[in-house]
């Protein structure tokens, strides 16, 4: 058992690797922004690439930016035989990288998509769940930043939710569900700052100086 698991520490370095492709970057520049790091808020997630760059942009950022978390964990079921240990591992490093990626000197993304992405692999139901909280909260206030820092803050809850009917989540998810959720509140605490402070600013496809 234990060579087994010696045998799939590579696991998490793949992950994390994936997790730290800077989609953002990338594809601000194939549209025209020459570093997307350097505009609106600096943050390489979806919602300021959208803002510099276009709605296209920042859409397909966030699909891609959630294709990592859910790649990182189908490489963990496909050779880990579906341990939710390693399903959990997989997509935490992906997390990881996203937020550290060690190409941009560990200042990366705030997660939201690819913890979406890990969800949307580990459990669907609670991801979709998250969702339809960011959503609702979006919608009524505007505020990308409230709407992610709400939805991260409810993933624990509907993963024990709606994990299986009558059945707990394995502990590893239910761990990696906290984790997940503060890892994105603490890459939030600017916003929530400013949040509490009326700075904030709402989300717009122009050019803002701060934000999400």
């Amino acid at each position: 058992m234990r060579e087994v698991s010696l045998s799939l520490m590579w696991i998490p370095v793949a992950a994390y690797l994936i997790g730290s492709i800077p989609f953002g970057i990338l594809l601000a520049k194939l549209f025209g922004v020459v570093d997307v790091r350097k505009a609106g808020s600096g943050n390489i997630g979806a919602t300021n690439v959208a803002r510099v760059a276009g709605p296209l942009p920042g859409i397909f950022t966030l699909v891609l930016d959630g294709v990592k978390g859910a790649a990182a964990v189908w490489l963990a079921a496909r050779f880990a035989n579906e341990s939710a240990l390693w399903m959990t591992v997989a997509g935490l490093s992906a997390l990881l990288g996203h937020c550290f990626p060690v190409w941009l000197r560990f200042r990366g993304g705030k997660g939201v998509a690819t913890a979406a992405g890990m969800f949307l692999a580990l459990c669907w139901p609670a991801a979709l769940g998250a969702i339809g909280v960011f959503i609702l909260v979006v919608l009524f206030s505007r505020f990308v930043s409230l709407g992610s820092v709400s939805a991260a803050a409810a993933m624990p809850l509907l993963i024990y939710l709606l994990w299986a009917p009558h059945h707990a989540p394995p502990p590893a998810i239910t761990f990696g569900a906290f984790a997940a959720a503060m890892l994105v509140v603490y890459k939030h605490d600017a916003n929530i700052q400013r949040l509490v402070e009326g700075r904030e600013p709402k989300f717009s496809f122009g050019k803002n100086k701060d934000g999400e």
